[in-house]
Formats: C-alpha cells, sequence, structure tokens
C-alpha cells in the first residue's frame, strides 16, 4: 500500500501539545500519518476525530488505523461542515485542531484523478468522485473571463488572460496533457523555473473543491469547537492559502476590527485566538531533502483564548 509522507510531522505534533486522554481533530486525515503519531500519544484514554472529503483516502486511512478501535472515528465529509459533525458525535470541546490542506502525494500520483499536469487523465480534480463540478466543465463551459479569474484569483497566474484565451480558442478539451499543452504554448514557454501549467493547474483544482471558501468557513467554527487553551495548528502549501489563514489568525487576536478611520471603535470584537508563532513555521532543511514535496509547506498555530 503507497503510504503518504506526512509533512512537518514533528512539528505540528509539538504544535498541538498533545496530552494522554485529550480529544483532538485531524480535519484532513489523508492517509492517517498525523493521526497515527496523534493516537499514540494521546493514550490512554485519548480520542481522534478525522474527516477527508476523498473515499478512498478515507479507506486507507481506516485500514492504517484501525488497531487503534474505538479510540478513532473517521469521517468521510469536507470540513466545511466541521460543526455540524462533531455536534452529532458530542465531539464538543476538544484540545487541538490540525488541518494539513492541499493534496496529498497519493491523489498527485494517481493518474486517473487528474490532479497532474504530467500524466494523461481526464479533467477531474475532484477530491470527492461524488461532487458534480470537475475541471472539465470549468474549462469547457465557463467564459473566458471567468476562466481568467479563477487562474488569476486562485493560481496567482500573471498570464491568466493569456491562457483563459487559449484554451477557449482549443476548446473542448478532455484531458489532463491536452490542457497542460494548451497552456505552454500560451506562455510561449517563457517559464523555466516552475512548470508553465502549475499555477493554472493549481488555480482548477482550488476552483473545483471551494478550497478556500471551505477553509475559511472551517476555521470560523474550529473557534467555536476549541475548549480554552486548545491549539490550531494549519499547515499550508501556497501563498493563497498561507495568506487566508495569517489574516485569520490576526482579526481574531484583535481587540478591535473596526476600520482604520473610525474615530471611536464600536465593533465589540472580542479576541478569541492568541497568535502562538509570529513568523510563519517552515519545514526544515533535512525534511526538505527527504520529502522534496514538503519544501512549499508552512504552518502557522493560534491557540483558544477565554473571551470573557
Amino acid at each position: 500500500m503507497y503510504q503518504h509522507v506526512p509533512v512537518m510531522l514533528d512539528q505540528a505534533i509539538e504544535a498541538l501539545r498533545i496530552e494522554p486522554g485529550g480529544r483532538y481533530i485531524d480535519c484532513t486525515v489523508g492517509q492517517g500519518g498525523h493521526a497515527s503519531v496523534i493516537l499514540e500519544k494521546i493514550m490512554p484514554g485519548g480520542q481522534l476525530l478525522g474527516f477527508d472529503a476523498d473515499p478512498q483516502a478515507i479507506q486507507i486511512a481506516k485500514s492504517r488505523l484501525k488497531k487503534h478501535g474505538k479510540s478513532v472515528l473517521l469521517i468521510n465529509e469536507n470540513f466545511r461542515n466541521l460543526k455540524q459533525i462533531c455536534s452529532q458525535y458530542n465531539f464538543i470541546p476538544v484540545h487541538g485542531i490540525l488541518f494539513d490542506l492541499g493534496m496529498s502525494s497519493a491523489q498527485l500520483d494517481k493518474a486517473d484523478r487528474g490532479f497532474s499536469f504530467q500524466k494523461e487523465a481526464p479533467l477531474d480534480m475532484r477530491f470527492n468522485p461524488d461532487q458534480t463540478l470537475s475541471a472539465a466543465e470549468i474549462v469547457n463551459s465557463y467564459s473566458e473571463n471567468d476562466l481568467a479569474m479563477i487562474i488569476w484569483k486562485y493560481g496567482e497566474e500573471p498570464k491568466s488572460r493569456r491562457i483563459a484565451r487559449n484554451i477557449v480558442k482549443n476548446r473542448p478539451l478532455k484531458t489532463t496533457l491536452e490542457l497542460a499543452s494548451v497552456i505552454s504554448k500560451a506562455v510561449n514557454g517563457e517559464r523555466k523555473r516552475i512548470h508553465p501549467a502549475t499555477r493554472t493547474f493549481q488555480a482548477l483544482r482550488i476552483a473545483v473543491n471551494q478550497e478556500i471558501e471551505n477553509l475559511m468557513m472551517a476555521l470560523e467554527q474550529a473557534i467555536e469547537i476549541l475548549g480554552i487553551n486548545g491549539r490550531l495548528v494549519v499547515i499550508s502549501f501556497h501563498s493563497l492559502e498561507d495568506r487566508a489563514v495569517k489574516e485569520f489568525f490576526k482579526l481574531e487576536a484583535k481587540k478591535c476590527v473596526c476600520p482604520p478611520q473610525t474615530p471611536v471603535c464600536n465593533c465589540d470584537h472580542v479576541p478569541s485566538l492568541r497568535i502562538v508563532n509570529k513568523k510563519v513555521i517552515k519545514p526544515s532543511q533535512g525534511e526538505i531533502v527527504t520529502n522534496p514535496r514538503s519544501r512549499s509547506a508552512r504552518m502557522r498555530i493560534a491557540e483558544r483564548i477565554n473571551q470573557n
């Protein structure tokens, strides 16, 4: 069985400040890499609730973690429904919540999922194959303007309009390699450091799975689920995610969120978080060498505080 190597494992475990007998949530359980270590450290008496939108990931995690019996509960569900599921299973409050964002190596390496521009596959990119929207629908039915907006907003691609124009010109596109070729021709091989299709594929994946919107919904709910002094730990893999997490943490740690021009505070905002790491945490050089896919990882930590 292929096993995904968990990114920033030691830092994540330390950041969660795990206690034996504690209750923790892994919002992106994947193949159970982080979860297996959390479960070892919360014994005796601890509990772990794991989420993943990908049913294949849940099945692999169930097999890997079955030795922990009733100490672990795995749910095939998007973390946007975090509070609802936690309420359903009486899993409130908790000592810590972990988000390890993006896609796993297994998803990227499995050609038929359509995440990679290096392997021939249908244009899919869905974390959950039961959802309706796929990359194929966006690529082949969205307007040029909407395509350009998605590629710019979620991929931070400076050639977004040129790429969108070339996609529309060459439709219909059915496979990942067809799309990658169209993108490469649109930028005329100008980019050498990264593949020309990297940012566009990222943008499409984020749009298909509504990753940023779902993340923001889940972070808001996480505050309500965390017990006082509970830790919220987020590992992200591109600047868009990291920036969203950073701004969310900053907002929730402020005493006042009024616009700068407001003469007297009238927002009545009460801080709910304390930012633990002022500077973003990055993987060690040793980890980057042994697991190159960790090189873009960024970790941020916040702690739930008493609002009274």
